[in-house]
């Protein structure tokens, strides 16, 4: 049953500060949510993440730039030119542009080029507004997933903090049960003592102050548990809380309130739509590798020459100054415009679109069943919550009667009306009602938040106290 009273929902959990009467200051609910959004590493990460997809974004817009070369180089070095075929493989080769002469000379010279170029790809056939698309819809994704990793870690955040408020009224449950327990041993040992009772009397309340104790212990370690997770949600060191009462003492203002978003608006389903989004536009953006590609071209470029225009029929007509042979003294120019199409790229980006369509159909099947799922679960929170309101009713009607019950035979005990095991089996009814009662006002909240978390409306929890 106690492993029962943490487990009431789900594997979800989560606090941070008003003082209580021992001075601690009170984490309250929502103060533990903004500290968690705040501090939680994976949140952080995916802030990021969203950050830099924005980035490349702006990389991505600007691709469609052309591309616009500048260089220059200053050489020293012979002209000796020869007759014949040479492929520079893998670029081990040098420009000489000087004559064939009949013999090798050693004559030497500055020289200089410097150029300017431009490339643009004017036209793709839409291939760099896809790239765009592709990149917008990857920061949508992204977003989307921060949004709903917030969201989702809110939820953990509520449980975790219902869970460990449950935890200490359980706690404290098991301290009034042992301090009975001991006023109850005190009593039995003086009847013993004076006669009016058998000494297995003694024994049996000695028992259950054992028992009382072991039970106690145990609530304290699942408390130490609970409170354990929570520091982890937050994002802080693992450290006592002082928690909301106000979750304990009263029931949500209306259990009743209608989910603000339609179930296709509900964050978890916004990111798996946005998924199934990025890939239907890296299909699109496939399919334009398919086309050729459209460029603009132009040179402008200016060379020096330390070899005079008659070298070759002069040998001896050249410097070797250095300002004479980096000073441009010829220009030329080119612009064009060219095509280039891989004419076997379409056969393979017919099955790169393929593969892409295919995993956007598998995108699609994994919204649809995050859908039912979300669905299913809206019409079981109603249930909950109808189910958590009436033990939430009855709950003090078990306690009182139950504490009427204990008393009657408490008294009836010390007056020798009754005996031992009529005693504690009314101290374990009372136990019992008060850990029902602890466990009913949480999953009241527990219920509520599980509707919140099933609508992807978190206000329906958190503005409901």
């Amino acid at each position: 049953m106690k492993k029962h009273s943490f487990c009431v929902f789900l594997v979800l959990a989560g606090c941070f500060f008003a003082f209580n009467a021992h001075g601690q200051k009170v984490l309250t609910m929502k103060e533990a949510i903004q500290t968690a959004l705040d501090n939680y590493g994976t949140i952080k990460a995916k802030a990021s993440q969203l950050n830099a997809s924005k980035a490349y974004l702006k990389e991505t817009k600007s691709e469609y730039l052309p591309d616009l070369n500048i260089s220059a180089q200053q050489d020293y070095g012979t002209i000796n030119g020869q007759n014949g075929p040479l492929y520079g493989y893998r670029g081990l080769n040098s420009a000489a542009s000087g004559p064939a002469l009949n013999n090798q000379n050693w004559n030497s010279a500055f020289g200089a080029l410097y150029l300017g170029n431009i490339n643009w790809d004017f036209f793709t056939f839409g291939r760099a507004k896809e790239k765009i698309k592709v990149q917008q819809s990857v920061v949508n994704l992204n977003e989307t997933d921060l949004v709903q990793e917030q969201f989702q870690h809110e939820v953990r955040v509520a449980g975790a903090y219902l869970n460990l408020l449950a935890a200490q009224r359980l706690t404290k449950s098991q301290e009034n049960n042992l301090a009975r327990a001991q006023e109850l041993t005190r009593v039995v040992v003086a009847r013993v003592k004076n006669g009016l009772n058998a000494g297995v009397d003694s024994s049996l309340a000695n028992a259950e102050v054992s028992n009382a104790k072991i039970a106690l212990t145990r609530a304290q370690d699942v408390e130490q548990e609970q409170a354990n997770i929570l520091a982890q949600y937050l994002g802080i060191p693992a450290q006592p809380f002082a928690l909301d009462s106000i979750f304990v003492s009263s029931a949500p203002k209306s259990v009743n309130q209608a989910a603000a978003l339609a179930v296709q608006n509900h964050p978890l389903l916004k990111f798996y739509e946005n998924r199934i989004g990025v890939s239907d536009e890296q299909a699109k953006y496939y399919k334009t590798f398919s086309y050729p590609t459209f460029s603009l071209f132009g040179v402008m470029q200016g060379r020096g020459s330390g070899f005079k225009y008659d070298y070759g029929t002069n040998t001896s007509d050249y410097t070797h100054s250095y300002g004479a042979g980096v000073d441009p003294t010829r220009y030329n120019y080119l612009f064009g415009v060219g095509m280039i199409w891989n004419l076997t790229n379409p056969l393979r980006v017919k099955y790169q679109v393929q593969s892409q369509k295919y995993t956007s159909l598998q995108y699609k099947d994994e919204y649809d069943v995050v859908s039912q799922r979300l669905i299913a679960q809206q019409s079981l929170a109603e249930s909950r919550i109808s189910n958590a309101m009436k033990n939430y009713r009855e709950a003090p009607v078990q306690v009182k009667a139950a504490g009427d019950a204990y008393l009657q035979k408490n008294t009836l005990y010390k007056n020798g009306l009754s005996n031992i095991v009529d005693v504690t089996t009314a101290l374990f009814t009372l136990n019992r009602a008060e850990t029902d009662r602890d466990i009913a006002y949480n999953n009241v909240w527990q219920a509520m938040l599980y509707k919140a978390a099933a609508t992807g409306d978190f206000g329906i929890f958190i503005n409901n106290f």
